[in-house]
């Protein structure tokens, strides 16, 4: 793990531009009670989502999101500024492809993968997320399901999240949300 994450929050800003980056952080914060620094990390953590899907598309295409159902709003909100989208995904995010979104419920999900499978694809990202952005810290654990889980749910530390190793397994699957 490096000390230093090579994707800062400020390169992550920079994709949107200050413009569409403040717009967006003003609907964020329109949508919850949390106050403009809640919504600014809400959108901080969307750009990360989408800067892994892109960066990783072998690994993480078809998997179900791990984050929490206001960051896909702020994907849907960014989805429908279309021109602004396009260059995001198309010019800006690392793999230069358009990054398509595709709802699936969560029960229609579970059906799909066995227990195994859907543990390994929700593990997938956190190795991923570390090598980055560095290691998750306590303003993102609002943001992503499993990470949470792993923290409060089953008592990691936030550095022994960071530790694990990201599992040997095939590409992702159709039919999820990526």
């Amino acid at each position: 793990m490096t000390a230093q994450p090579h994707v800062t929050a400020d390169d992550l800003r920079a994709l949107l531009g200050e413009g569409l980056y403040a717009e967006v952080v003003a609907y964020a914060a329109a949508r919850t009670e949390a106050g403009p620094d809640f919504a600014e990390r809400q959108v901080l953590e969307c750009l990360r989502y989408l800067y892994l899907v892109s960066r990783h598309r072998e690994r993480l295409a078809g998997l179900f999101l791990p984050v929490e159902q206001e960051i896909d709003e702020i994907w849907h909100y960014l989805i429908l500024q279309t021109r602004e989208y396009r260059e995001l995904c198309e010019e800006r995010l690392p793999g230069r492809y358009f990054v398509h979104h595709r709802s699936i419920s969560y029960e229609d999900y579970q059906e799909e993968p066995g227990r195994e499978q859907a543990l390994e694809e929700a593990l997938r990202w956190i190795p991923l997320y570390c090598r980055e952005f560095g290691p998750f810290d306590e303003g993102a654990l609002p943001h992503w399901t499993v990470v949470r889980f792993l923290h409060e749910g089953m008592g990691m530390a936030l550095a022994e999240i960071a530790a694990l190793e990201e599992a040997a397994a095939p590409a992702g699957r159709g039919g999820a949300s990526v």
